[in-house]
């Protein structure tokens, strides 16, 4: 969640709204996510991330718990 919390720091706060918007969700939840680290994103979400950040974050960054290799490799 570290890559997430830097690479919005990057953007202005207009951005971060379209950002997540274009993921599929707020910026909101998405700060929650990040503060939270209890809870996590879900899979859908994570995919949404690397493909708006245009690979800055990955879902392995994100999710290490999920062996996305099945999914990259499917």
């Amino acid at each position: 969640m570290e890559k997430l919390r830097l690479f919005l720091r990057t953007m202005k706060p207009d951005e971060q709204q379209i950002f997540a918007l274009n993921c599929g969700t707020t910026i909101n939840y998405l700060r929650k996510k990040i503060s939270d680290r209890s809870s996590n994103l879900g899979v859908k979400i994570c995919i949404e991330i690397e493909n708006q950040s245009c690979g800055e974050v990955r879902c392995e960054d994100l999710r290490p718990d999920v062996n996305w290799s099945v999914i990259r490799n499917g």
